[in-house]
């Protein structure tokens, strides 16, 4: 992995060299350049000199030209045609190729001065030329005259002070890298202290302190205190959101409310405790949608109205489970960001179950109603026969006798009513105490059931068996199982015809005590049987009312079975009897083969 160190010395250092390389080809061209220029520039020079000197008209023949001897330069005269009429160092008898075509040649036969760079088509060597135009006496253009001279070329020259020059290059090289060494350790050194105070902000804010020296620079310093401050600030600030993250976690975790809250893509970003309980999401961490985690197109439309209108919306929605049908009072806003509270973020929900409060409510109409309804009919009978007694003549007794009768059938009818309420009553309180449960002999509790519908029985020459293993004991409120029997046997003898049977018998599978009640009246019907549980819920009203029930007995059996974590179950079918099962949890304590017969 890259440092800054690195880094920085690797990018300053390809700078720095690439300058050099870059300074010294410059250099070197602008010397070329330079040299070539100089060389011509002398060269012109020497030509106009030599020119007068050299010249002797006889332009016809070329004759008169004077020679110097052994020189370095080269002297050419060339007619306006291009034929070469003398030259220094070739014959001009022999036959010279016509030079009128070359560059310096054409620009002097046009009457300016011309110059030009290339090796001898003659000699095969590197000349500098110059020409210039030769007029007659009548001042016209009769040629041109060129002065050459071999220049070596510029990089043969240089290569004998090549080695000083590397060298030179090399020590500028050398004492640039070196400086930019230490600027890049320099500046590595400040930023890796700067880095240090960064991680001592993530690690730990209270132990950030200034390390300055005086090779520092002031910038630096100044940067190095600014960040210590930040780091300060941060620090406490850090303290209180960690202490106010803590203290909402904690309130929403304490919550009996589901929250929920969502950005305006309505993507779950915060779900408390209790909103994972009531839609199932379990520690799914992965993001949600709205919809996607309550499945409920309700709450997604009331969070776009909310980000559609920036205001608050209240609804009642239910929801259905596997718990069952579940209310809620849902109150939700913008979720704002913004100090002046002008752009939401997103949407925040709170979720009230009222569940138990609409069962109550229910539960209250529903007693309201029937308590009203059951009572009306023997409280207009005592009433009607009381006023009818009251017009009676004291000397009729058979009409008086009936009239109590009547009233004192509907007055024990109220009283029963009022029994069973007070005992439904005092099973769906739990603030009342109870006794715990015991261990209980079942077949006792069974033969006290028994016994307290016999004489009920015997008025119908019904026959009752019961049949309980001889020993078998259960953890149970004693008292109100004693219940829940008496009012199975007692529906069982109350609608069950004359003369016929009814039996109860208790058993036992691996987990479960069983305690059945069977008759062979009259039954009930199909599709009475998910309601025969309900209170005050009859199956045929005017056979009810004539057997005497009260249409709660059922009610409280299972009231009592649901104090025992168990349940209770009835298979019927009409006109041919019923069999009604309390199944409650039972650890057996050891296997029973005998058996109690009653």
């Amino acid at each position: 992995m890259k440092t800054l160190f690195t880094a920085n010395l690797r990018v300053l250092l390809i700078s720095v060299v690439s300058m050099v390389l870059v300074f010294t080809g410059v250099v070197l061209l602008c010397m070329n350049s330079l040299y070539y220029e100089m060389n011509i520039r002398n060269l012109r020079d020497t030509a106009r000199l030599l020119l007068p000197l050299f010249m002797k008209p006889d332009q016809e023949s070329g004759a008169g030209m004077v020679s110097l001897g052994d020189t370095p330069y080269r002297f050419t005269l060339i007619r306006q045609d291009g034929m070469v009429m003398a030259d220094s160092h070739l014959d001009a008898s022999r036959d010279i190729e016509n030079h009128q075509e070359r560059p310096e040649v054409k620009a002097a036969l046009a009457g300016r001065e011309g110059s030009a760079r290339r090796n001898s088509s003659s000699l095969d060597l590197p000349f500098l030329y110059v020409a210039l135009p030769v007029y007659d006496s009548a001042g016209n253009i009769w040629g041109a005259f060129r002065l050459s001279q071999h220049v070596p070329n510029f990089w043969q020259r240089l290569a004998s002070i090549t080695r000083p020059f590397l060298f030179l290059v090399a020590l500028v090289t050398l004492v640039a890298g070196g400086m930019v060494y230490l600027f890049s350790r320099s500046l590595s050194r400040s930023v890796n202290r700067l880095l240090g105070i960064a991680q001592a902000v993530t690690d730990n804010p209270q132990d950030v302190a200034i390390r300055t020296s005086s090779q520092d620079i002031k910038e630096w310093i100044l940067l190095e205190r600014a960040l210590c401050d930040m780091a300060a600030e941060l620090s406490s600030r850090i303290s209180q959101a960690q202490a106010e993250g803590r203290r909402l976690e904690t309130i929403l975790n304490g919550m009996s409310e589901a929250v929920l809250a969502m950005d305006t893509k309505l993507m779950l970003h915060l779900v408390n405790p209790k909103a994972r309980e009531v839609f199932a999401l379990g520690e799914t961490t992965c993001p949600l949608s709205l919809l996607a985690a309550t499945h409920s197109t309700e709450l997604e439309a009331a969070a776009q109205q909310v980000l559609i209108h920036k205001a608050a919306e209240k609804l009642h929605i239910t929801l259905h489970g596997t718990v069952g049908a579940q209310h809620f009072l849902v109150f939700a806003a913008p979720l704002m960001t913004d100090k002046d509270q002008i752009r939401s973020e997103g949407v925040v929900m709170v979720m009230s179950d009222i569940t138990r409060l609409v069962k109550l409510e229910q539960v209250r109409t529903d007693f309201v109603a029937n308590v009203s309804h059951e009572l009306r009919t023997p409280i207009q009978l005592v009433k009607g026969f009381s006023e009818n007694l009251l017009d009676t003549p004291l000397d009729d007794p058979l009409e008086i006798r009936h009239g109590l009768g009547i009233m004192a059938k509907n007055a024990q009818g109220m009283e029963n009513l009022i029994n069973d309420l007070l005992t439904l009553m005092r099973l769906e309180d739990e603030r009342i105490p109870r006794p715990g449960m015991e261990e209980q002999d079942i077949g006792s509790l069974l033969e006290e059931a028994c016994e307290a519908v016999s004489l009920q029985a015997k008025k119908k020459a019904i026959r009752l068996t019961a049949y309980c293993p001889v020993g078998l004991t259960a953890k149970v409120y004693g008292s109100f199982i004693i219940q829940a029997m008496i009012n199975l046997l007692d529906n069982a003898v109350k609608y069950s015809p004359p003369g016929s049977l009814v039996w109860a018998r208790v058993f036992t599978t691996d987990a479960d005590l069983c305690i059945q009640v069977g008759d062979r009246g009259m039954g009930i019907p199909g599709e009475h049987l998910e309601r025969v549980f309900e209170r005050f819920y009859r199956v045929n009203h005017a056979r009810s009312r004539e057997a005497g029930g009260t249409g709660l007995g059922l009610s409280i059996v299972r009231h009592i079975v649901l104090m025992h974590q168990g349940r209770v179950e009835v298979e019927s079918h009409a006109g041919e009897g019923s069999v009604f099962s309390i199944i409650l949890p039972w650890e057996p304590l050891e296997k029973q083969d005998t058996c109690r017969d009653s």
